[in-house]
């Protein structure tokens, strides 16, 4: 099993999006890339925590690549965008992949390559360790009782 930490803007359409691939075992929503190992929406939305809104999946690799799962995440956002994804605005609404391990480095750097030349250089994407992950579990709880 591996872990693959994304920020693609509002968490909840990605989050629903990559739960229905097969491979991805489960899916979290969070925070990611702040200065605090604790945080809470509020204080992610004040602009102040330098934190992403992410979504966090465990992945079964003999099924699906980190590639593969890079190479969707650049299909169902737009990388273009400096903090904003749709009628979302702020720098927690940002591109960005937050890797765990050197291997995961070099794929997304690939990756990100392929793709920014593939528009044109116009892609605004982040590539940064792991930093200061929490889930949003109050958050992921009211949501899925909704579904």
């Amino acid at each position: 099993m591996e872990i693959a930490v994304l920020a693609l803007g509002c968490f909840w359409g990605p989050e629903i999006k990559f739960s229905k691939i097969e491979g991805i075992i489960k899916t979290e929503v969070g925070y990611c890339g702040g200065e605090s190992p604790k945080v809470t929406y509020k204080e992610v939305c004040t602009g102040n925590t330098n934190h992403a809104e992410v979504v966090k999946l465990d992945f079964d690799e003999k099924i699906i690549t980190y590639e593969k799962i890079l190479k969707i995440f650049f299909q169902i956002h737009d990388p273009t965008t400096l903090n904003s994804q749709g009628p979302d605005f702020g720098t927690q609404y940002r591109s960005e992949i937050f890797y765990l391990n050197d291997n995961q480095k070099k794929t997304a750097e690939k990756i990100l390559k392929d793709t920014n030349e593939r528009l044109s250089g116009k892609v605004v994407t982040k590539i940064s360790l792991i930093k200061n992950y929490c889930p949003a579990e109050e958050y992921h709880q009211k949501y899925l009782e909704k579904r």
